[in-house]
């Protein structure tokens, strides 16, 4: 099984390297980009799953202590075959 973990910063919170990430694409001639925020992506392969609700559960707990700052960031979990 393999869990998928995004992070991104929170809407509300500024992200110099997205605005940074922006300006070089204007400054390469992709003016469209109007807003680029950037973010974390983690694949977890995992030997057994065992009980899924457990493990989604432990998941979620260390996607909110560990992979993710939940004062700035949002993360999604994805649980997939």
């Amino acid at each position: 099984m393999k869990a998928r973990v995004i992070v991104m910063p929170k809407q509300a919170v500024l992200d110099p390297q997205g605005n940074a990430v922006r300006d070089a694409l204007h400054h390469l001639g992709l003016d469209a980009a109007s807003v680029v925020r950037v973010g974390k992506f983690m694949e977890i392969d995992l030997a057994d799953a065992g009980d899924r609700p457990a493990l989604e559960t432990k998941l979620h707990a260390l996607c909110r202590d560990l992979l993710s700052n939940p004062v700035i960031e949002d993360y999604r979990l994805e649980l997939g075959e």
